[in-house]
């Protein structure tokens, strides 16, 4: 499954962010969205998952035009999204937690689901019976993202999943992303500050500045452009 935005203009009240930004989420491939903060990153995933209103533009999905649809028919068509605060049910063992990921299915479906999801983090499956509160907040991202994968979308969503995070945890969080991208073969739409793990793992990049697309183009030959810091303000070589 695939997403476009076409020259969308989005904001928060009669603040306008988004000016005029077009981006391609293509199938089974990991987009990343680059920039410093305030550059629109956030405003654009919530725009994309109906969370803000759209002020003119189109977002396509497959060919359908799902501009200002709700999250909860999103979810139904196969998006899911991990916004960027934290969201685990703190009181809930882990088990409960990626349960309520996946409400909808049926018991053995369930069960199945479950399985693979721990397949893909299993100290998640070491920690099942641990209430989510109590987990590192490297372990509370990964449940965020299982919980997500539980209905098994076709389309993640992730809003800076690193962010706060320690180096250590940081390159496992990014060799589970990439991981459910080739297992899964979901299309992941990611937002990052960490601009160059998030190149090194996707195959296709945008660099937001001041709410438009600054730069494009295949994340393996942004990673090698000498210029890219010039692009990012606040990064540095």
């Amino acid at each position: 499954m695939s997403i476009e935005v076409e020259s969308i203009v989005s904001g928060y009240g009669d603040s306008i962010i988004l000016r005029g930004v077009s981006i391609a989420a293509r199938r089974s491939e990991i987009t990343c969205i680059l920039g410093a903060n305030g550059a629109g990153k956030t405003t654009l995933l919530n725009t994309i998952y109906g969370l803000l209103k759209v002020k003119s533009g189109k977002i396509i999905l497959d060919g359908e035009d799902i501009t200002g649809l709700k999250p909860h028919k999103l979810l139904k068509k196969g998006v899911a999204y991990v916004l960027q605060r934290r969201s685990v049910f703190p009181y809930l063992e882990v088990r409960e937690n990626l349960k309520l990921g996946g409400y909808t299915l049926k018991r053995e479906k369930m069960k199945r689901r479950m399985k693979e999801v721990y397949d893909l983090f299993p100290i998640l499956k070491e920690r099942k019976n641990v209430k989510a509160g109590n987990l590192s907040g490297g372990e509370q991202r990964m449940l965020e993202i299982a919980r997500a994968m539980m209905v098994e979308p076709k389309i993640l969503i992730l809003d800076e999943p690193t962010l706060g995070l320690a180096p250590k945890i940081v390159e496992l969080l990014f060799k589970k992303i990439e991981e459910a991208n080739k297992i899964e073969q979901a299309t992941i739409l990611l937002a990052e500050q960490n601009v160059r793990k998030a190149l090194a793992v996707s195959h296709h990049a945008y660099v937001l500045d001041l709410g438009r697309v600054n730069v494009e183009g295949r994340s393996d030959r942004l990673l090698q452009d000498k210029d890219l810091a010039k692009y990012i303000l606040g990064v540095h070589k």
